[in-house]
């Protein structure tokens, strides 16, 4: 029998959790997220983390399983969530993953590459050197260690510019050198569903839900994580800016419209990045969703069984 992972991806403020609770109620099954933002406890609003009534009306895996002051990596992403979609498929051919963040679907639809062990303490030291001069000195450093991954690595994202960075100083060679794209052999067929808009509807969607955020308690949400603010888990969107007006360099408002200029960056990335692969079957955001049901059933009995 065809055992299938169906993973729902797009950029962020689409619809994918509406739409990844409506596959798994159709197919009677759980759901694996593959949002990293969303795997930590105290973080909430501002990772958009589904609301009770939608946690409770499907079995859902990986949401605010982790503390912030936990050290969580994509690998442990993956060596956690393989066995865990193994595990449903033991009673369900069918299991569903949702997220935007390309990476860690990646690592389990294809895959991460193998990297050596490093020291956790470089780690801490680049960690230390953003937080106090910013993005741009780490960039200058990756651009000089590995020029080619400098060009080919999400340069704006600190978390990737970080990794790149300790897996260059640890090894003594360039990150770069460790990527092979070679896949992993999955035991199940992976069927990708991409929800998309035009540009100008997911802007609106974004500070639509920039502005339900701040009505739903995010700033209190961020003040009371500013002790924290030092910790990687942080250092994204919704937060690091309102640690600014915290700190007293930006008004309210300001650092509201920057959290809503940077999701919208965010967002563009994500599609850059979802875009590059042609497996992704795209669907309309406020499509007919027996269209999707209808394409995911007939790529299931296509499927060749594993």
């Amino acid at each position: 029998m065809t055992k299938s992972l169906i993973a729902i991806v797009g950029p962020t403020a689409i619809g994918k959790t509406a739409l990844s609770i409506k596959l798994a109620q159709h197919f009677g099954t759980d759901i694996i997220s593959a949002d990293s933002r969303q795997f930590y406890q105290e973080m909430n609003i501002g990772t958009a983390v589904p609301s009770t009534e939608e946690l409770t009306s499907v079995r859902h895996h990986f949401i605010q399983h982790k503390s912030i002051k936990d050290d969580y990596s994509v690998g442990d992403f993956e060596r956690d969530a393989i066995p865990k979609i193994t595990a449903i498929h033991k009673t369900n051919l069918i299991a569903v993953m949702v997220g935007g963040s390309g990476l860690y679907v990646k690592a389990i639809t294809k895959g991460l590459d193998d990297f050596p062990e490093v020291d956790k303490t470089i780690r801490f030291k680049l960690n230390d050197l953003l937080n106090r001069e910013g993005l741009k000195p780490l960039q200058t450093k990756l651009k000089s260690l590995d020029p080619k991954a400098y060009k080919t690595i999400a340069i704006d994202n600190p978390q990737r510019v970080v990794r790149a960075l300790e897996i260059c100083i640890g090894t003594d060679k360039p990150y770069s050198s460790f990527l092979t794209n070679s896949e992993k052999k999955r035991n199940f067929n992976t069927i990708t569903i991409g929800l998309d808009a035009e540009r100008s509807i997911i802007y609106d969607r974004i500070n639509r839900r920039v502005d339900i955020m701040v009505e739903n308690g995010l700033i209190e949400e961020a003040k009371a994580l500013l002790p924290y603010k030092n910790i990687n888990a942080l250092n994204t969107v919704g937060y690091k800016e309102l640690f600014q007006y915290f700190e007293g360099n930006h008004t309210l408002d300001f650092a509201i419209s920057e959290i809503k200029k940077n999701t919208r960056r965010f967002a563009k990335r994500q599609l850059t990045w979802f875009r590059k692969d042609d497996t992704i079957k795209w669907f309309d955001y406020n499509g007919d969703i027996n269209d999707i049901i209808d394409f995911i059933e007939k790529r299931i009995k296509k499927n060749p069984a594993i």
